[in-house]
């Protein structure tokens, strides 16, 4: 009939947040949310929680004068690991902790106080899951918000939580170290490539943008069938991620390895479009999310992405006669990939040339 819109049994489930199923007791995971294991990506799993290969790189020592070393470290991490877990950042633990316990305060709300910033099922911004897949994909096992942190004018204030009352003072304090942040780490990736230090900068632009998602995921009873979040790759400049248990997971070589938890790291993650900047040079690893019967878990993380309508490409720099031109110019690359996402596809594709 006219002016009536249909309501799929997925957007339902959405209506019903994966937290208040847990709390209600009716957390068996249904139908949308059983993932096939990401076969596609390989079965075999890795756990090296309490061992892991995972680079370490001192954001203070990229910092010195005599900073050779860290640098082949880091090129080193990105060319092969693609992340790298930061330390020596310059950002208090305690300050950290503040951001982890403002997100799970507002989690251990009621659902009537969250829900004052909820955002309807196809929108972005505010709280919520994700807009819903296409289908055959599975939902993630998760609830989250997801906030514009910069340029300041492109915040939306409606959807910020009045509650916690330190909420917005602490994001927006989380979000001035971020800038710091990305500042540093794109500089050091160009020197680590014997690039200008700005180069990567003015890629991104004068009004790059950050945006900010807590994500909580709650236990589950059959964490053999579903995901935390399913295995994708980041559309995103780089994402710098906190976190308060294990659960992420980084794919290399067919073996899923466990990023450990360290309370006074950030892991930087690669995302498609620094691998387009670094004409290949740089990964962007594919990872997921894995559930667990027994806890629940939060993250924060933050994506660096190129303004809007800037045109990325290979830095001129890393393209001769031995390394090929691999990608072409692109705008909005991360609409590119959401379209791929939507369907469990990478999109990286859609940018190669053939060489």
């Amino acid at each position: 009939m006219a002016g009536v819109s249909i309501i799929t049994p997925v957007e339902v489930l959405l209506s019903k947040r994966v937290q208040e199923m847990v709390l209600s007791g009716n957390g068996d995971p249904l139908g949308p949310y059983i993932c096939e294991k990401d076969r596609d990506y390989g079965e075999e799993e890795e756990s090296t929680e309490n061992n892991s290969p995972i680079p370490f790189i001192d954001i203070g020592k990229l910092c010195a004068k005599e900073n050779d070393q860290e640098l082949k470290k880091l090129k080193l991490a990105l060319s092969t690991w693609g992340c790298f877990q930061a330390i020596d950042h310059g950002i208090p633990s305690s300050f950290l902790d503040k951001v982890r316990e403002v997100g799970r305060e507002f989690f251990g709300q009621s659902m009537e106080e969250k829900n004052k910033c909820a955002k309807k099922v196809a929108e972005f911004q505010g709280y919520g899951a994700d807009p819903v897949p296409e289908d055959g994909q599975s939902l993630d096992w998760s609830d989250r918000i997801f906030l514009a942190l910069a340029p300041k004018d492109q915040r939306n204030y409606t959807f910020w939580p009045q509650n916690p009352i330190s909420f917005k003072e602490v994001l927006e304090e989380y979000t001035e170290n971020m800038k710091r942040f990305t500042e540093i780490v794109s500089k050091s990736m160009a020197k680590s490539v014997n690039l200008e230090e700005g180069c990567f900068l003015k890629q991104f632009g004068e009004r790059s943008q950050l945006h900010g998602r807590f994500n909580y995921y709650s236990p589950c009873k059959r964490p053999d069938l579903v995901l935390g979040m399913k295995a994708h790759s980041d559309g995103s400049g780089y994402t710098v991620l906190l976190q308060d248990e294990t659960g992420l997971q980084i794919l290399k070589q067919g073996k899923w390895y466990t990023v450990p938890n360290d309370a006074n790291a950030l892991l930087v993650i690669m995302g498609d479009q620094m691998e387009i900047m670094s004409n290949g040079i740089f990964t962007s690893p594919v990872h997921r999310v894995v559930s667990d019967s027994r806890r629940d878990r939060i993250s924060v993380a933050v994506f660096y992405t190129p303004e809007v309508g800037k045109e990325i490409g290979p830095e001129e720099g890393l393209i001769d006669s031995e390394k090929p031109r691999l990608f072409k110019m692109v705008k909005d690359y991360a609409d590119i990939h959401y379209g791929y996402y939507q369907r469990g596809m990478r999109s990286l594709h859609t940018v190669q040339l053939q060489v």
